[in-house]
């Protein structure tokens, strides 16, 4: 199996998409901010797919608090609503924005730029 990604976004019915769309990778799931946190410090995933808008922690304080932990950590945040959080969720440091409904070539591809994998 590939590398690890860890998918953060409160939709689990989303996080199974992921792991259907990633199948190629080892993809780590969680249903909050919260639970991303403790997922990412257990497996120390080599990318982290975040959600932005979440009800317990939002995806700019997951970015934040990841970052803090490992400051190479490449984050890839979704959202479907970019215009409101693309500025802030990069001035935290996530790598790129994709905003929802995205192409699933074009997720993949950018997952696969990080991490120097073929398709």
């Amino acid at each position: 199996m590939g590398a690890e990604v860890l998918v953060v976004d409160d939709d689990c019915g989303i996080c199974e998409l992921y792991k259907e769309i990633l199948r190629k990778f080892k993809v780590i799931s969680a249903c909050s901010g919260k639970e991303g946190l403790e997922l990412y410090r257990k497996f120390k995933p080599e990318l982290i797919v975040v959600d932005i808008k979440m009800p317990d922690m939002n995806g700019v304080e997951v970015t934040k608090e990841i970052l803090k932990l490992n400051p190479n950590a490449v984050v890839i945040a979704v959202t479907a609503y970019r215009k409101e959080f693309e500025e802030k969720i990069l001035a935290v440091g996530a790598k790129e924005v994709l905003e929802k409904p995205f192409n699933i070539e074009d997720l993949r591809n950018r997952i696969l730029k990080y991490l120097n994998k073929g398709s």
